[in-house]
C-alpha cells in the first residue's frame, strides 16, 4: 500500500494556531508522511519551522516555554503597534536563516500585497522575511515594506492557503482550518477583534477555499482566544485530538482506500 504525496496546509489564527502543532504531531506518531507544507499568518511559523526540520515535540516544548514577550516588540503606534523585528530575528535564528527553496520539504508562504489587492505566495527568499510579512496582521503589526510591495497578513486573502500547497505538487491536501467559528466568543483584546473581524469576512471564501482539500480538519478552539498566547498546551492538545479523532478518515484519504480527488468528511473534522 502506498501512500500519495500528502501536503498540509496551516490557517491562520493567532495563538488558535498552536493547535497545528497537535496536529502533526498525530499525524507523525500514526505513520502519515507530510511531503509539502504551506502557512498563512500564525500557519506560516508552524509551516516554517517543519519544513526546516524541527519536529513537532520540540516545537510544543518551545510553544509552552516562550511567552509572548519573547516574540513581540512594541512600537511607537503609526502603521502598527508591533514592530516585528523581533519575530522575525527569532525565525531567522530557528530556521538557521535558511531560503524557501531549501527546505528541507517543499515550502509555501502566503502573505496579502496591499497596493496590488492581491495574495502572494513566497516560494523562493529568505524563510523569516517571508514569515514576518506572513503574520502582518493589519494594524497590530507594522506592514513589510519592500520594493516589490506592501503586504500583510496572509489571513487577510488566504486563511487556509489549500491551493498553495495543492501547488506544490501534492495529491492529498490536508487543510486546518483554526479559525472555524463553531461557538463564537467575546473578543478580549484588540487583536482579537481584528482577527475575528477578518474571519467573518474570510468564512464565505473559506468554504469554497476547502472544498479543494481532501480533508479539512476544525479544532474547536471556541474558549481559547486569538491573543491568549499562554494557552499554548491547550491548542495543542486540542489539534492532535482534533487529528486523532479523524485518523481513520486520514488513513483513507492518505493510503488510498478513497479517489484522489474525493472530498472525504466527517463528524468532528469538518
Amino acid at each position: 500500500m502506498t501512500a500519495r504525496r500528502v501536503g498540509v496546509a496551516l490557517g491562520s489564527g493567532g495563538a488558535k494556531g498552536y493547535a497545528h502543532i497537535g496536529v502533526l504531531k498525530a499525524l507523525e506518531e500514526h505513520g502519515i508522511p507530510v511531503h509539502a507544507v504551506s502557512g498563512s499568518s500564525m500557519g506560516s511559523i508552524v509551516a516554517a519551522l517543519y519544513a526546516t526540520g524541527m519536529r513537532p515535540g520540540f516545537m510544543e516544548r518551545l510553544a509552552t516555554s516562550l511567552g509572548y514577550r519573547h516574540w513581540l516588540d512594541l512600537t511607537v503606534p503609526k502603521l502598527g503597534v508591533i514592530a516585528g523585528e523581533r519575530i522575525r530575528q527569532i525565525m531567522q535564528l530557528l530556521t538557521r536563516d535558511r531560503e524557501i527553496q531549501d527546505a528541507d520539504i517543499p515550502l509555501a508562504i502566503v502573505a496579502t500585497e496591499l497596493l496590488g489587492r492581491k495574495r502572494v505566495v513566497f516560494r523562493t527568499g529568505k524563510i523569516a522575511d517571508a514569515v514576518r510579512a506572513s503574520i502582518s496582521i493589519p494594524g497590530v503589526f507594522v506592514p513589510v515594506v519592500t520594493a516589490d510591495g506592501i503586504y500583510v497578513d496572509g489571513g487577510v486573502i488566504d486563511r487556509v492557503p489549500v491551493r498553495a500547497v495543492r501547488d506544490l505538487g501534492v495529491d492529498v491536501v490536508i487543510a486546518v482550518d483554526v479559525s472555524a467559528t463553531l461557538r463564537p466568543s467575546a473578543p478580549e483584546t484588540m487583536l482579537d477583534v481584528v482577527l475575528q473581524s477578518l474571519d467573518v469576512m474570510q468564512d464565505p471564501l473559506v468554504q469554497d477555499q476547502t472544498r479543494e482539500a481532501s480533508v479539512t480538519l476544525t479544532p474547536d478552539l471556541s474558549h481559547v482566544g486569538t491573543s491568549q498566547f499562554h494557552r499554548a498546551a491547550e491548542a495543542i492538545r486540542i489539534g492532535y485530538e482534533t487529528a486523532l479523532a479523524a485518523m481513520d478518515t486520514l488513513k483513507a484519504a492518505v493510503f488510498g482506500e478513497y479517489g484522489e480527488d474525493s472530498q472525504v468528511e466527517k463528524e468532528g473534522c469538518g
